[in-house]
């Protein structure tokens, strides 16, 4: 039987209520993309969600982004301006480490990296950064799968660097014609309608189509489909696309 992965990114909640919505994605999703420090998170809160995904039996992947948590990581940084490309390796490099000690210590394994906001989506055109993030990964000798873009320069990076690449779908969000997401400062970036977001997980898992937002299909092959942990309707989104992938006859399972 076919499968395929859902992730969330989550660890960002900053309040009892959203940690409370962040535990109950857990119970549906079979990968966790886990804040490390850069944009969200703390010890206390990658500590909480390494134990209720231990819990849950969800595979742990590190979430690390730029160093900007004032902008939630979604501002992007121009190295050389706002960031050299030394601090920036430094700061990935301790928020994916930060989260490998206290996965070590609570007896769970980090498996895979998925780079957040901002970071993600400038590594998904640019060479240099999607290197960097893949040479951060390689030096480490963990054996991490990187979790990305399809057809980007991060897939492209992780085969330069021997890394294993996954390709990954969002459920709630828009895309452009080239497959890559829509800003998110352009209104109807983000999915709102539950309705809509359901018929794009369930099209992504069977067929790998998607409608982009000038109404054109294209394909993409991902083994990963993401829910946003701070989206409107993250739970019921996770939850209720977990039941309609599996009604079309898929699993849900780790790609890790």
């Amino acid at each position: 039987m076919k499968s395929i992965d859902l992730n969330a990114d989550i660890g960002e909640a900053d309040n009892p209520d959203w940690a409370e919505s962040e535990s109950q994605i857990l119970t549906a999703i079979s990968s966790a993309n886990i804040a490390c420090g850069g944009h969200a998170g703390d010890t206390a809160s990658m500590r909480r969600t390494v134990r209720n995904a231990r819990a849950e039996g969800v595979t742990i992947g590190a979430h690390p982004a730029y160093p900007d948590r004032v902008n939630f990581g979604r501002t992007s940084l121009v190295i050389g301006e706002d960031i050299d490309a030394k601090a920036l390796i430094e700061t990935l490099r301790a928020q994916i480490l930060d989260l490998t000690e206290i996965c070590t210590a609570e007896g769970a394994v980090l498996k895979y990296v998925k780079p957040h906001g901002a970071l993600y989506n400038d590594a998904v055109s640019d060479d240099y950064k999607s290197k960097l993030i893949c040479d951060v990964m390689a030096r480490l000798e963990m054996n991490l799968i990187l979790l990305g873009g399809p057809n980007s320069e991060m897939t492209k990076a992780a085969k330069a660097f021997d890394l294993r690449f996954v390709a990954e779908g969002f459920i709630d969000r828009r895309y452009t014609d080239d497959g890559h997401l829509i800003s998110r400062k352009v209104k109807g970036a983000v999915i709102e309608n539950q309705d809509e977001r359901l018929a794009q997980a369930k099209n992504l898992a069977t067929t790998g189509r998607v409608q982009t937002a000038s109404g054109n299909f294209l394909t993409l092959q991902t083994g990963s489909l993401c829910v946003h942990g701070d989206s409107a309707g993250a739970v019921e989104t996770a939850k209720q696309a977990r039941a309609v992938i599996e009604a079309a006859g898929l699993t849900i399972k780790a790609f890790a």
